[in-house]
């Protein structure tokens, strides 16, 4: 698939429509309170762990995170561009990392759906970058031997 592709630019949307639905809830106190909740009785639920306890720093940061991933998820919905879903895919590549690290060192097993989604979603907007990337050097090998 090309980076500039109809398709490609279908699963920038895509991806920005997965992020606002999934990271509104952190966007603010009131919300993170709830889905911290939610998720913790999930979690539990499932076997998967639960939430450690809400403090203000953790509401803090999660509303940082939140807010900014809800600004940028809008931005890919109204405006996907090939260099958004570039972008977007280096920010999931660093999600995963950091989500990979808290899981090692402990953290609840309840991130590893999200986990598998943010590498999904990076992958599939990186490696049309790398194909065509590739396909470039070829043709530029292929000129100037």
């Amino acid at each position: 698939m090309n980076p500039a592709a109809p398709a490609y630019l279908r699963l920038v949307r895509t991806s920005g429509w997965y992020d606002l639905v999934v990271t509104a809830g952190f966007a603010t106190p009131w919300t993170y309170a709830l889905v911290h909740r939610l998720l913790s009785t999930a979690g539990d639920a499932a076997g998967l762990g639960t939430l450690p306890a809400l403090t203000p720093m953790q509401t803090l940061y999660a509303n940082l995170m939140g807010s900014v991933v809800v600004v940028w998820s809008v931005l890919r919905v109204l405006r996907p561009l090939p260099e958004h879903g570039f972008l977007d895919g280096v920010a999931r590549v660093l999600f995963s990392l950091w989500q990979a690290y808290a899981l090692v060192h402990g953290g609840p097993a309840v991130l590893w759906p999200f986990l598998v989604v943010e590498m999904a979603f990076g992958v599939a907007q990186l490696l049309p970058w790398a194909w065509a990337a590739r396909a470039t050097a070829g043709r530029k090998s292929v000129r100037h031997p």
